[in-house]
């Protein structure tokens, strides 16, 4: 446990601001489990067989690197199965554990005869669920207000490897330009992966954070529909559209009939061994 010099900071306090919309209230989805419900039932009818992100596969590529062979393991917040399917390939069992029920029933007819395969429909605080070898969760924090507590969780239920990963910045740069430039208020992130190293770090937990560079790419059929998607961030009540045009103009480019706009951006691995903590 770490206490005083150097981290005198409240890193869980910081999380907590930072779930706050930017009229200083918690967000609906935050706090209203029938409207998240909601959310993900849509979301899953959306989804194609399998249908899983570009960049997940390099992602699943360095957490592979952490996961013990013949391990046992749990999935925080498997979502559409982005590292769900590549999981199951590499552990002898795999439990998912999902606030949504719409999301475990999108994931159950993947793996019905596969008796390795459990599904627990709960919170990840309030899941009631033994050890396995291995904590996975990816990109699923974003509800998760005690976060120390959900943090030693994980570091409780994990026999011998905990592995969080996070998506993160940079922005898209017309953003940055937009702000230094044009003078236009942006929603920055608010929360972000280094917020929960600290926390770890103040918890006694001396975790590795790899870095891995990624591509994201937006297409559009019109530049009218490029223009609205990219200003969406803006946080000034007024913006003048020409500014957004000049802002993205060095970085569009006109592919197969689309206008294709791709930026850098990051995710962050961070694993650790579980540490015996106080309490």
């Amino acid at each position: 446990m770490i206490k005083g010099s150097p981290l005198h900071f409240d890193f869980e306090k910081l999380w907590k601001v930072g779930m706050l919309d930017w009229h200083g209230k918690m967000p609906e989805r935050m706090i209203d489990d029938e409207l998240e419900e909601a959310f993900w039932a849509q979301s899953m009818k959306k989804k194609t067989y399998k249908q899983t992100d570009d960049y997940a596969k390099k992602m699943y590529e360095k957490m592979k690197q952490h996961i013990p062979q013949h391990s046992t393991c749990i999935e925080m917040g498997p979502g559409w199965g982005n590292y769900t399917f590549q999981l199951r390939q590499d552990v002898t069992s795999l439990t998912l554990v999902d606030g949504s029920g719409s999301v475990l029933d999108y994931l159950k007819p993947y793996f019905n005869n596969d008796a390795n395969v459990q599904f627990v429909h709960s919170k990840w605080e309030e899941a009631q669920i033994a050890q396995h070898d291995v904590v996975v969760g990816v990109n699923c924090f974003y509800r998760m207000y005690e976060m120390n507590a959900a943090l030693k969780k994980i570091n409780r239920l994990a026999k011998k490897r905990a592995i969080i990963g996070l998506t993160t910045g940079p922005i898209q740069p017309h953003y940055v330009i937009l702000d230094e430039q044009f003078g236009y208020d942006i929603k920055y992130p608010r929360r972000d992966y280094i917020t929960i190293v600290n926390m770890l770090y103040q918890l006694g937990i001396y975790a590795d954070c790899e870095m891995l560079k990624l591509e994201r790419e937006f297409r559009y059929d019109t530049l009218q529909q490029l223009y609205e998607a990219q200003s969406k961030k803006i946080l000034s009540p007024r913006f003048d559209i020409a500014h957004v045009k000049a802002s993205l103009e060095r970085f569009i480019a006109m592919e197969d009939g689309q206008y294709v706009y791709r930026h850098p951006f990051y995710a962050a691995i961070i694993t650790w061994e579980p540490a015996k903590l106080p309490g």
